[in-house]
């Protein structure tokens, strides 16, 4: 059980780690495409696409990360209302449907992923599987922070209103 954890752990800070490398990567692109544009009037065409494709796939990731740690918008007022054991029913339906949506992710998005490998990112030169990958990737990511969720009380974080202000 340790050595599952300490996988389970690694592969969420590989989670965060790509996702903030994407991201400043990202950036760094735009920045490379305003400066190139602004001072020489010119901007390469592979930097919008570029900037697109890293734009997808910190979307994606951090759909996954936010699954993990339970940062997804919860509207509780209804299900507040109900008893202690229809909560918890109800936690636990919205957490097999999360895992439900994290295997589609994964089989459809590797099914559009294998439709979409005979198809070119003009720009980049690449073949446009490797924007569409995103999905199966962000869906793997999902179904094991889903399963991790059965395990975990709650579906979203608690915040204190008194602590606001």
């Amino acid at each position: 059980m340790e050595a599952l954890k300490r996988a389970k752990h690694l592969l969420d800070k590989l989670l965060l780690v790509l996702s903030l490398t994407l991201l400043v990567f990202m950036v760094l692109v735009i920045l490379y495409q305003i400066f190139t544009r602004t001072f020489f009037s010119y901007s390469p065409a592979w930097t919008e696409e570029l900037a697109r494709l890293l734009f997808v796939w910190v979307s994606f990731l951090g759909i996954a990360y936010g699954f993990k740690e339970k940062l997804h918008i919860a509207v509780g007022l209804i299900v507040n209302k109900f008893s202690e054991k229809a909560q918890t029913l109800v936690d636990y339906i919205a957490k097999v449907l999360i895992i439900v949506f994290g295997a589609i992710l994964i089989y459809f998005g590797t099914e559009f992923m294998i439709l979409m490998s005979y198809s070119t990112m003009a720009g980049l030169g690449i073949s446009s599987s490797f924007l569409y990958a995103a999905i199966p990737v962000a869906g793997i990511f999902i179904t094991i922070n889903g399963i991790e969720l059965l395990f975990v009380k709650g579906l979203h974080q608690d915040y204190d209103d008194a602590s606001e202000g």
